[in-house]
């Protein structure tokens, strides 16, 4: 039995012995394969204050995370469904999560985050995918377009309000050993719209269980960092307009990728 199906079950056993959606005692991030992918979102007041990844698959063999396996299972907690339990989403048999982490940022203003994943198809490669909380379960919002080959990867950043217009955009390096384009995604009406694009940028090397960049904002403005083409310079990125903008921030290295988060 897949384990989110054996998830499932044990889960709605506990709740109709103990005869209540807060009756479960195991906390199934806890006994997730992937601990790292669990992503909590202390200040929120909405429903989605956690996500993770679970169930190990072998159906996409790309390897460009350094494991094995990709997760199929998308677990958020979600009041309504399994009270503390949570609420899971496997996807299809085409489909993989391939992703270091799920995302939460609240995208829309509603009050309750959606949940921002990397997800690949067999045949297609990867695609940015966002899922929205419906009040019962987890609902696919928007996508880009498939990359179009299979193995063929994007590297999320992260999402904000880069250009400061009260509207959420989202960042990720498109092929980052490939095409090492930077793109920005903007989130309105329940559709993604890309709205610049720049190369020479990237984030990722093949193997690694990482992502090597990060958003911040030093008072500023918001800033997108990433190593250029090379891993020989650290570069910050900003959206002015339909434009991003890089500047030099200095030497490459993870230190210096955590000192700038500092704003020092």
């Amino acid at each position: 039995m897949r384990r989110g199906l054996a998830h499932a079950l044990a889960l709605s056993l506990w709740a109709l012995v103990a005869g209540g959606a807060g009756a479960c005692t195991v906390d199934p991030a806890s006994q997730t394969a992937y601990p790292a992918s669990l992503t909590v979102d202390p200040d929120t007041g909405g429903a989605i204050a956690r996500a993770w990844f679970d169930d190990p698959v072998t159906r996409y063999r790309h390897f460009v995370l350094g494991r094995q396996h990709e997760p199929e299972t998308l677990w958020v907690n979600a009041p309504g469904n399994r009270g503390l339990c949570g609420h899971a989403l496997t996807l299809d048999a085409d489909h993989v999560f391939e992703d270091v982490a799920p995302r939460l940022a609240d995208l829309d203003g509603d009050g309750t985050n959606e949940v921002i994943v990397a997800r690949s198809h067999r045949q297609l490669g990867a695609q940015l995918a966002v899922y929205r909380w419906s009040g019962t379960e987890l609902v696919l919002a928007a996508t880009s377009p498939y990359i179009g080959r299979p193995h063929r990867w994007l590297a999320i950043v992260g999402a904000a309000d880069l250009d400061r217009d009260g509207r959420i955009e989202i960042a990720y390096v498109d092929r980052p050993h490939l095409a090492r384009t930077l793109r920005v995604w903007r989130y309105q009406d329940g559709t993604l719209t890309e709205v610049a694009a720049v190369a020479g940028l990237t984030n990722h090397r093949i193997g690694e269980g990482r992502i090597s960049s990060a958003l911040r904002d030093c008072a500023t403005g918001p800033e997108i960092l990433t190593a250029d083409t090379d891993w020989s310079r650290l570069l910050a990125t900003r959206l002015d307009g339909n434009r991003l903008v890089s500047r030099d921030l200095g030497p490459w290295s993870s230190d210096a990728l955590a000192s700038a988060l500092t704003c020092r």
